[in-house]
Formats: C-alpha cells, sequence, structure tokens
C-alpha cells in the first residue's frame, strides 16, 4: 500500500477511533467540523466490567531443584540462621544470611520521577504502507514485522499507587529494529501541559505531593498551572473520563512530540504518530474507576493475554512538509497542540501476545528515552522533545546504570549484538561486555569500524537570532474550546464535575478566577458552567480576561 492510497480521511479515521461506536453516533460525529469530528471521536464511557484475572499458578511436579547462593554453593539451611548455641548470637561467618540480606537490602532501584506505577508486555509491529518516500527507518518496509515491548503507565502517582487514580496514562512502545531501538515515548492524550522542559521539573513538583505535608495538593498544582495557560488543553482532555481509562487495551497512544523523518535522497518532512486501539476507546467514570479496584489495569491487560484475547493496535501517521510550517496559525512544534488539519494515515499494526515472565527484568528496568532512534526518524525543534532527548536517557542511567544495554528488556537486536561491544563505551557497574579487542578507541586500523553515511544525521539550515523566550503563535485556547464542543452533554456534565472537584478545593480566589478565565476564553459555556461549579463571580472572570488580554493577547481571538 502506498503512503497516498494509505491516507484517511477525517470521517473514516474518526471511525476508526471508536471502533466499535454505533452508526448514530459516527453520523453525529459527521457532523461536526473536520476538527471537531477528530476529537469527538475519544470519548466513549463505558460499563464497568469484572476483570478476569489470569490463571492461578500451577505447582510444579518432578525433583525439587536445588537452593544456591549467589555463587553457586548450594545452601544446607534456608530457615535458620547460624547462631552460638540456642541463646547466643548470630554468627558474622554466616556468609548465606550476610548475603541474603545484602541482597534484599538493594533489591529497588530508585522509582522513576514520573511513570512509576506501569505494566508491560511483549508483542510484534508489522508495517503495512510503504512510506520510503517519507523515511529510511528500516522498521517500516511492508510486511516487515519488529518484536517490540510496550510499557503503559500512569505518570504523576507513585509505583505503588492504585491504578484508578486520574493521570495521564503512558503509552511507550520498544521497537527492537534490526538498525537499534526506536522508543515511541508517549501518553495516551494528545498533547501536554507545557511546551519547554525549562518548566518539567517544576510542572512535575507542582503535582507530586507537597514536600512539608506529604500529601498532593489541587492549591499548588492550579497555582502553578494559573501561570501556564497553554495547559489548558491538557487539562480540559484530563478532566473528562480520559483520565481514568477502562483498560489499557482500550485505550489509544499518542507520540505527542513531533518528529523529523528523512527520506534515503535527504529529504525531510515531518511526522506525528499516534496508536489506535482496535478494542475500541473505553473510559470510567471516577467512581467506576475506584470500584474496578486497585489493580484493575494491570488485571485486565494480563488477564486477556492470558487468556488469549491479544489486544491489537494500528500505528497511525501525520505528515507535514517542511514547505507548509510557515502556512499555519500556530506552532507545528507547540505539544500543547494537536495537527488538527492534517489527514492520518495507517502504517503498521501491532499486537501485544506475551505476558513478561518476570515483572522487575522487564517492566522495572525498561528504559525508554525519546533518544534512542534509528536512521530516518530524528527530533524536530519542539522544545519539550528536546528537553525529554536528554532527561530521559539521563534518568535511565542513573535509576539503572550505565550498563542498562547489558539487559535482554533493553539491548538492541541488531546483526552484531552476538560479536561484543558494538562502540568503545566500557566499565561502569555491572560491566558484562565480553571486550576482548586490544582495540577500545576510533578510528583504528587494527579493529576497524564503520560509520555508514545513511546514518549520518541529517542536515537542514537555521536562520535564527539566539535568544530565551516564548514562541510566537500561541492561540492557547482555541484547541481546548474545539474540543469542548465535540463533547455531548454527558461528556461535559463528567468533565465539570471532575474538573470543579479539584479545582474547587482551591483556597485562593485568585487562582481559582484565573483558571476559571482559561477555560472561559477556550469555551464561554465552558467558563461559566465551571465558575457556577467552583464559586466564582463571572464579572471576575471577565476582569481577568481583560487584565490577561491586555498584558498577552492572543495571536488568533478565542470565540
Amino acid at each position: 500500500m502506498s503512503a497516498k492510497t494509505a491516507t484517511i480521511t477525517f470521517a473514516r479515521c474518526t471511525a476508526l477511533l471508536v471502533g466499535i461506536s454505533s452508526l448514530a453516533t459516527a453520523a453525529a460525529a459527521q457532523q461536526l467540523a473536520p476538527q471537531e469530528a477528530q476529537v469527538a471521536s475519544r470519548m466513549q464511557t463505558a460499563e464497568r466490567v469484572e476483570v478476569v484475572p489470569m490463571s492461578v499458578i500451577e505447582t510444579p511436579t518432578g525433583a525439587a531443584p536445588i537452593y544456591r547462593r549467589d555463587n553457586g554453593a548450594p545452601v544446607g539451611d534456608n530457615r535458620n540462621s547460624k547462631t552460638a548455641g540456642d541463646m547466643g548470637p548470630v554468627l558474622l561467618e554466616d556468609a548465606h544470611l550476610i548475603e541474603k540480606l545484602a541482597r534484599f537490602d538493594r533489591e529497588r532501584v530508585p522509582e522513576r520521577v514520573v511513570h512509576a506505577r506501569g505494566t508491560g508486555a511483549k508483542g510484534m509491529f508489522r508495517a503495512t504502507a510503504d512510506i520510503s518516500d517519507y523515511s529510511m527507518a528500516s522498521l517500516f518496509q511492508p510486511s516487515k514485522e519488529t518484536p517490540v515491548f510496550v510499557r503503559f503507565s500512569s505518570v504523576i502517582h507513585g509505583h505503588l499507587s492504585p491504578e484508578y487514580l486520574r493521570d495521564p496514562h503512558g503509552f511507550a512502545t520498544k521497537f527492537y529494529t534490526d538498525e537499534g531501538n526506536w522508543d515511541l515515548v508517549g501518553n495516551n492524550l494528545p498533547v501536554f501541559f507545557i511546551r519547554d522542559a525549562m518548566q518539567f521539573p517544576d510542572m512535575v513538583h507542582s503535582l507530586k505531593p507537597d514536600p512539608v505535608t506529604n500529601r498532593q495538593d489541587p492549591n499548588r498544582f492550579f497555582d502553578f498551572f494559573s501561570h501556564v495557560p497553554e495547559a489548558t488543553n491538557m487539562l480540559t482532555h484530563l478532566y473528562t473520563n480520559l483520565g481514568t481509562p477502562a483498560s489499557y487495551r482500550e485505550m489509544d497512544g499518542n507520540g505527542v512530540h513531533a518528529f523529523r523523518l528523512v527520506n534515503d535522497e535527504g529529504e525531510q518532512v515531518f511526522a506525528k504518530f499516534r496508536w489506535i486501539s482496535d478494542q475500541g476507546v473505553k473510559n470510567y467514570t471516577a467512581a467506576q474507576a475506584k470500584e474496578a479496584g486497585f489493580n484493575y489495569l494491570t488485571d485486565d491487560l494480563y488477564g486477556a493475554i492470558s487468556r488469549g484475547d491479544h489486544p491489537s493496535w494500528n500505528l497511525m501517521m501525520q505528515v507535514l512538509p517542511v514547505a507548509e510550517i510557515g502556512s499555519l496559525d500556530y506552532n507545528p512544534f507547540d505539544d500543547t497542540k494537536e495537527w488538527l488539519d492534517r489527514p492520518w494515515m495507517k502504517i503498521g499494526e501491532m499486537t501485544l501476545d506475551e505476558v513478561p515472565e518476570n515483572f522487575f527484568e522487564w517492566t522495572e528496568q525498561s528504559a525508554f528515552a525519546p533518544s534512542n532512534m534509528v536512521p530516518g526518524i530524528e527530533p524536530s525543534p519542539d522544545r519539550m522533545l528536546q528537553g525529554r532527548l536528554f532527561s530521559y536517557a539521563d534518568t535511565q542511567r542513573y535509576r539503572v546504570g550505565a550498563n542498562l544495554f547489558d539487559l535482554e528488556v533493553n539491548a538492541p537486536r541488531v546483526a552484531e549484538a552476538g560479536d561484543g561491544p558494538l562502540n568503545n563505551n566500557q566499565n561502569g557497574q555491572l560491566n558484562r561486555s565480553g571486550r576482548e579487542s586490544h582495540v577500545n578507541y576510533f578510528p583504528s586500523a587494527m579493529a576497524p569500524k564503520q560509520t555508514p553515511a545513511r546514518a549520518r544525521y541529517s542536515n537542514y539550515e537555521i536562520m535564527a537570532m539566539v535568544d530565551q523566550k516564548q514562541i510566537e503563535k500561541t492561540p492557547d485556547f482555541e484547541q481546548p474550546g474545539i474540543f469542548w464542543r465535540s463533547l455531548s452533554e454527558a461528556d461535559k456534565a463528567q468533565l465539570i464535575a471532575n474538573l470543579s472537584g479539584d479545582l474547587g478545593q482551591v483556597v485562593s480566589d485568585r487562582t481559582r478566577t484565573i483558571m476559571v478565565s482559561y477555560f472561559y476564553q477556550a469555551d464561554p459555556e465552558y467558563g461559566t458552567r465551571l465558575a457556577g461549579a467552583v464559586d466564582v463571580a463571572m464579572p471576575d472572570v471577565m476582569q481577568a480576561v481583560a487584565e490577561f488580554n491586555a498584558a498577552a493577547p492572543q495571536t488568533f481571538p478565542s470565540p
């Protein structure tokens, strides 16, 4: 299938997104403007269903294996310490006890700062369209299959938090391609809170527990967001039922950022990626999610795979030619915005069919980083992506270690993988490179290594003044308004209830008023209904709107 014939109209994309929507729902969506039709189809609140857990572990038969120490020596007693008599102290020479306790003390690696609560599964990706006009990435050759590992997660809440809490949900895919690993690290929501990585630590700090009380506090994160109008789009998405998905299987994934694609001729376009669930998108209300249980998302995914009910997704792509960037009324590298005016094309399919044999070795030690790219896929100028290129890889080196690529879950599966070190990076904790060569430098005539020309980074021209200021095109309220107007009345009511439940806890009149003024600028009905729910007077809202526009007028006026 060519890229041209694979292009899907907005109406067909709407049907893909919904998956199991009724004909009446599809017909209603078609009456919306194309941009609103793109967003309307994400919303479907499901009836809560009982999760069928994985099968009970079977007791093995036959002779039991010998219990051994880490050095391989057999253990004679694994229940009683070596002591000086019945009433005497435990002896330090009990090497097995010391080793067992020391290993226990070191069982935890540092928790991820974000995406700590997660679960993963193995599967296979198959390319379905020829996009060689856009990218030379080898995994996109039609019908080619590439193994994958996918880690789903919540973003803000901790490692042992309940899965029913409202949160963006991570959807990270590691493609083990024959030219190296490509990590598509995204979320279920198509946009993000902020557009510049400079604000990322502050945003996360505001959403994490208070450093004094150790409690998550809406007073803190809405104080932060009252200074960040571009978060209006993400907050609107998050406080719908998209913030509490019915299952990971019934959840779409978004790369969020734009990426630069390069073909064999060096020609470049920009692209965005999205996973569309074949199971449809289904969400719970907050009450339904809590009733579903502490571990319901993991239980559902593992249970389905163990029954042979393997979830699948279509990989979709949008393309933006370089020449068209200047004609847009928004910055296409602003990750708080979608490309609502661009059609989607299907380029591949993914099926998850295997639960990892060890949760820690796969889900916890998996190290995703947007900087893990392959020839044909490169970064765009997206400022948030540019920061994540460093931050994610760096946190994995801190969390898992410098030799993280020696672990099976992170190891590349390229042709040279079994022939010793892939490069001259060496040593560090837990190194197992198998290095035997005298040569650990480049270049060398004694042990030459190739650097293929096709793997060189692409060339592109930059004509700009180095500066430190925000992007120029900032219509921060247009897209959340489109999203609001695409919602059904029931979904609007849920959004107001969910959002006011947190914003209504904010003590500061200033913060509540400013936040409501942002949502009002997205859509007057939206802001008016929220103002009533959180006890903010409309004259105060209108004054806040006027002050905002006087200080920072929008590039394009809100409705």
